[in-house]
């Protein structure tokens, strides 16, 4: 672990090496000012900015002690709202000493984390692989797979699958429970994901596939560019809000404020909903049948009994 910043902590501590800063741009640095100490750190006077940079420039962050929710947040993107180009970035990697809280690696798309102890569900947009260092454990992106494919690593899961033909195709079966995943993908790839998902479902992708065989959280679709999510269950609140552009596929039920403050894309649903203007029902094109019975693998009959909802 050579060029590594080195962070003590007696405390765990929330959103740690976030690239987000806790979505500083909601809150304007009221609930995280990224050139504020780090909470809980002792002996050193490192800020949650200079975590983010470190691992920017191609640093690792060690991390002694526990941590909370959030570790690593948008881990490896070029954040826009700070200048970047909203690309994936080389970074460095994560290493913790101890346990981490929920969410960690939330949109997450390169670098690695390496945990020493337990993991809290729902984690982020990552996938546990068999570690190269021995006494950690070793999370990659679900995105970065995508991307960029496997190369040496193995799933510790066997259950988990990938191939790399035509269309990259991964399955998820090892019965996890993830937000964001799908988050950022811009290359035509498939996620199979067989069991239920929480938040964020597809978050800010452009391309691709995700097929959840079970029920998704809150923010199904939300921020979607492209791309199509499938959920064959239900999903939670505010699905397909902010959506821009591609397809969110419900064959379960759904729940109130969907295509919230939508700007472009379908949402297609097994039953009427209530939807949030200007987003209203909308006639079904040819092009339309053809998508869900493609993407579905069904019949233009069953296609049919699918409601239309965008901005039309």
């Amino acid at each position: 672990m050579s060029d590594t910043l080195t962070l003590d902590l007696h405390s765990p501590t929330n959103c740690l090496c976030d690239f987000t800063y806790n979505f500083s741009w909601q809150h304007e640095g009221a609930e995280l000012e990224p050139d504020a100490p780090v909470e809980g750190q002792q002996g050193s006077e490192y800020t949650y900015r200079d975590l983010v940079e470190h691992l920017r420039s191609g640093g690792d962050v060690h991390i002694k002690g526990s941590v909370a929710s959030r570790l690593g947040s948008s881990l490896g993107v070029d954040l826009k709202y700070f200048g970047g180009s909203g690309k994936a970035l080389d970074v460095g990697s994560i290493f913790v000493d101890g346990d981490v809280g929920t969410r960690m690696g939330i949109s997450m798309v390169s670098g690695r984390i390496y945990i020493s102890g337990s993991v809290a569900q729902p984690v982020g947009n990552v996938v546990e692989v068999v570690s190269d260092i021995d006494e950690y454990r070793c999370f990659r992106s679900i995105t970065d797979i995508l991307h960029n494919g496997m190369e040496a690593d193995e799933f510790t899961n066997s259950r988990n699958s990938f191939t790399d033909k035509d269309v990259p195709c991964l399955v998820l079966a090892d019965g996890v429970l993830r937000d964001t995943v799908g988050a950022r993908c811009e290359r035509d790839a498939r996620v199979m994901v067989e069991g239920d998902v929480s938040l964020s479902t597809g978050i800010l992708m452009k391309k691709g596939i995700v097929f959840v065989d079970g029920n998704a959280g809150m923010n199904t679709g939300t921020l979607l560019w492209g791309g199509t999510v499938v959920v064959r269950g239900s999903v939670d609140e505010f699905a397909g809000a902010d959506m821009r552009a591609g397809n969110l596929i419900i064959t379960g039920r759904s729940r109130g404020y969907m295509c919230a403050n939508m700007r472009g894309g379908a949402v297609f649903t097994k039953r009427e909903v209530k939807v949030i203007p200007p987003a209203r029902q909308c006639q079904p094109t040819s092009d339309d049948l053809r998508l869900l019975v493609d993407v579905l693998d069904t019949n233009r009959m069953d296609a049919m009994g699918y409601r239309k909802y965008g901005i039309c």
